[in-house]
């Protein structure tokens, strides 16, 4: 323990030295959490849209009235015909065709039924999906309370209501889904990424070679190297925690010791990583990059930008 305490005074005073290590572990925490959850939000808004209105009556005008007023959509110009509409989204002014035909008014409160037509612009797929499933969602709310008020009707149509809940997150603050996650991969790069970096510059400097002529054992060596970004990506996480409350007004609802364990547990896994990833590795270039590899693979498995229940069973 001894042997292992001295390793240990070591490798701390060489982190702090090292002021691009204490940037990457203070200073990149802090700018992402900040940043990124303000720019990462999974609603799409201010979609451009043209509306084709061959129908022009107050069915109409009020539909294209909701979907202006709306701050998923913005109505940007009414062109004369669908081709129009269509060279619209060619020079990139509209993402969204909405074309009304003729006899909309009298369908739908006659007959009940009535068409629309939504073109939506493709390169960008999620943007196009999104804003048909928002104008499709708006276009039948209408329709429901138009049949409900329809003259010579004996009562109000039966209708079924469908409404969501999120119950940890009920006003869909993106912020506070975003967080927790970023939180999480931060402490995956400080444990695999940082921890690499640290036994290849051994490599690097040659320093690798005195090091195995001391009276050290192997697991010292390893314990020694690795410790010291444990306790710093436990501090990664109380930083975070800290930003997390005074930005953005998060407390974690339950015991802050769950917490903790849970993150020690998972960063000895992490660190090993880091050490199969410096082992691998022959220059910080090289770790660098294996990291980044790892990286997009916990990312995009994670859970933060794919859902785990939409995923294959292997994966």
């Amino acid at each position: 323990m001894r042997t292992l305490f001295y390793i240990l005074q070591k490798e701390f005073l060489l982190i702090f030295r090292d002021k691009t290590i204490l940037r990457l572990i203070f200073v990149m925490p802090i700018m992402q959490l900040v940043l990124i959850p303000m720019a990462a939000d999974y609603e799409v808004k201010g979609i451009s849209l043209a509306v084709v209105d061959h129908d022009h009556s107050g069915t109409s005008r009020r539909l294209v009235d909701r979907l202006g007023a709306s701050s998923y959509f913005e109505v940007v110009a009414t062109p004369d015909d669908y081709h129009a509409g269509v060279a619209l989204v060619e020079r990139r002014a509209a993402d969204l065709v909405l074309t009304i035909p003729a006899g909309f008014d009298h369908d739908l409160t006659v007959t009940g039924r009535a068409a629309l037509q939504i073109a939506a612009d493709g390169v960008n797929g999620v943007r196009a999906g999104l804003g048909v499933a928002y104008a499709s969602a708006m276009v039948r709310q209408l329709q429901q309370e138009l049949l409900a008020a329809a003259p010579g009707r004996a009562g109000p149509v039966p209708t079924i209501e469908v409404t969501s809940a999120s119950w940890f997150n009920p006003h869909v603050d993106y912020p506070m889904f975003m967080v927790p996650g970023i939180l999480a991969i931060l402490v995956t790069m400080v444990g695999a990424l940082l921890s690499a970096l640290n036994i290849v510059k051994e490599k690097e400097d040659g320093t690798i070679e005195q090091i195995n002529v001391t009276p050290i054992k192997k697991y010292q060596f390893i314990l020694g190297k690795l410790i010291p970004f444990w306790v710093l990506g436990l501090a990664s996480i109380t930083l975070g925690m800290i930003v997390a409350r005074f930005v953005y007004g998060l407390i974690p609802v339950g015991a802050f010791l769950t917490i903790y364990v849970f993150a020690a547990v998972y960063l000895v896994g992490v660190l090993g990583v880091g050490l199969f990833l410096s082992t691998v590795s022959e220059h910080q270039q090289q770790a660098t990059l294996f990291s980044f590899f790892v990286m997009m693979i916990f990312i995009l498995l994670g859970g933060l930008y794919t859902l785990v229940e939409s995923m294959l069973g292997w994966v």
